[in-house]
């Protein structure tokens, strides 16, 4: 059956290439299968269960090239798990009885898809694999094609997700104007919490990114104003253990030197012991619908803060978290040529009936390809023992 309609769903946690991507789908399409008509599910797979779409009309199509300078999704996001059936039926997507990959495969049937797109990270994708093998094994006659969304960069095979480094570059420039508080405050610990559930690849990169710029910063070195008291004084991980009372010492010797205190801390690191001590204290530990842990109801960077202030003999303690700012801003240079590579072999792919999600494949030489759904996983870590967070810790005196 020849392609006549195409759409594109964006889930998940926001990213900085979801509005890039979706404009890039639309000027591919319309450059090299003009006729070809493209839908938008409004928010993710809730859209898609409940026939909520917007169509790329002409006009739309003529100003997608508008979308690359935006952050957020244009059409909109939510968490969905089309497996998850209670919530599925909780939230009124489905009916009791109603199987939502099912429901999901007969209103792209109603709506006469061909090809559908899907946005987002491990979790999007994950489901999107489902929707794949249940239309697969159906025979409902789809091509899924998946782009990788994720700041956490921690899919499994792809090597870089698109809209990690926009992140990381824009989670520098948070840090950057957090860190001028410690001059309203002596002896001051700023703990800035970076987004990264199991890695710790974007606190890592944004760590780095900070302290490029002060390298590079012209300070005065005068009083306040200096770089060593701007600077990355620790950065603390998932995959990274590290001792709490040597670090307290090694801190509180630079809290002495430099009037304060300046961490980067991983929002995944040391959840699982947060978890374990909530459960021992009989506290509910609140989860999503995929049985995530809900962070931002956790608190690392205040327990980190609570482990070390007292230690540092800290006179302020200052909690911040980039994530949301970080999250949403319009990708960079480096991300948009990544999504544009994406994008365009995304289309392509698509219109060869190929499924899969659209990375560079590590597993096969960091090849630009549509990787198999089935090898799609999550929970990439951080590779600790790469020279740039080496160099990094050595820079800072971690190690």
């Amino acid at each position: 059956m020849a392609t006549k309609t195409v759409a594109m769903l964006t889930a998940g946690g926001l990213a900085p290439c979801l509005s890039s991507a979706v404009g890039g789908l639309i000027q591919r399409y319309s450059q090299v299968a003009p006729d070809i008509r493209i839908i938008a599910y409004r928010n993710g797979y809730a859209g898609l269960l409940t026939g909520d779409y917007v169509e790329a009309t002409p006009e739309v199509r003529e100003a997608a090239g508008r979308l690359h300078a935006f952050g957020g999704s244009p059409i909109g996001n939510s968490r969905v798990k089309l497996t998850n059936v209670a919530d599925c039926v909780k939230r009124g997507l489905v009916r009791e009885g109603q199987d939502p990959l099912h429901v999901a495969a007969e209103q792209l049937t109603r709506d006469g898809v061909n090809i559908l797109h899907t946005i987002g990270g491990d979790d999007t994708n994950g489901t999107a694999a489902d929707l794949a093998a249940y239309l697969a094994e159906n025979d409902y006659d789809l091509t899924v094609v998946g782009l990788p969304k994720t700041i956490d960069n921690d899919v499994i095979p792809i090597r870089q997700s698109l809209g990690a480094w926009t992140a990381a570059e824009q989670g520098a420039v948070f840090a950057r104007n957090v860190i001028a508080e410690h001059t309203a405050n002596p002896r001051m610990l700023i703990v800035h919490e970076v987004m990264g559930r199991h890695c710790g690849w974007l606190t890592a990169a944004t760590a780095l990114e900070h302290h490029r710029w002060v390298t590079d910063a012209p300070f005065a070195e005068w009083m306040e104003n200096a770089a060593a008291r701007w600077d990355v004084h620790g950065v603390y991980v998932p995959e990274l253990g590290f001792d709490i009372d040597e670090e307290a010492k090694r801190l509180r010797a630079i809290m002495d030197a430099q009037g304060g205190v300046n961490l980067f801390i991983s929002e995944g690191a040391g959840v699982s012991e947060i978890v374990a001590a909530m459960e021992a204290a009989g506290e509910e530990v609140p989860r999503d619908p995929f049985g995530h842990v809900k962070l931002d109801k956790v608190n690392v960077g205040q327990w980190f803060a609570g482990q070390f202030a007292e230690a540092l003999g800290a006179e302020k303690v200052l909690v911040q978290k980039s994530g949301y700012f970080s999250r949403s801003a319009p990708a960079n240079d480096a991300d948009r040529n990544l999504i544009y590579a994406c994008t365009t072999h995304a289309v392509d792919a698509a219109l060869r009936g190929e499924s899969g999600v659209v990375g560079e494949d590590e597993e096969r030489g960091d090849e630009l390809r549509a990787i198999e759904f089935e090898r799609i996983k999550g929970g990439k870590t951080f590779d600790t023992s790469l020279p740039w967070f080496t160099q990094l810790l050595e820079d800072i005196g971690q190690r």
